[in-house]
């Protein structure tokens, strides 16, 4: 049996939230999960002609913080790296992008919340 760490488990169920919730805001999601050299995208779609880098931010609780707080500088610049190594994997350097966060805080509880951040940084 493999065992998968709760904290995984929590920010997967996130982004299926997250996938979800754009989805009904009128996104149109291309990639979940893109690897690249740089790092990790959790969720990469078009908004009308905008290319839209999504980083899903997911917590138990607002305890520490919103989850939103947690994507500082350096994260932000890994997000850039591994979005620029996409745009030029798949040719998509005529579209303007931007990076959006998608904050789910308490997901699958009573008490789920959801934000989006358009242009986020």
């Amino acid at each position: 049996m493999i065992m998968v760490a709760l904290h995984l488990l929590e920010g997967r169920l996130g982004e299926r939230i997250a996938c979800r919730f754009l989805l009904k805001q009128g996104y149109d999601i291309l990639a979940r999960r893109f690897r690249g050299r740089s790092g990790e995208l959790d969720l990469i779609g078009f908004e009308g002609e905008t290319l839209v880098f999504i980083e899903v931010k997911t917590r138990a609780t607002k305890s520490f913080g919103d989850p939103w707080e947690f994507v500082d500088w350096q994260k932000q610049q890994s997000l850039r790296r591994a979005a620029e190594e996409f745009i030029a994997r798949y040719d998509l350097g005529e579209y303007t992008y931007r990076f959006d966060i998608v904050s789910v805080v308490a997901p699958g509880q009573k008490t789920e919340e959801i934000a989006l951040y358009r242009n986020a940084f």
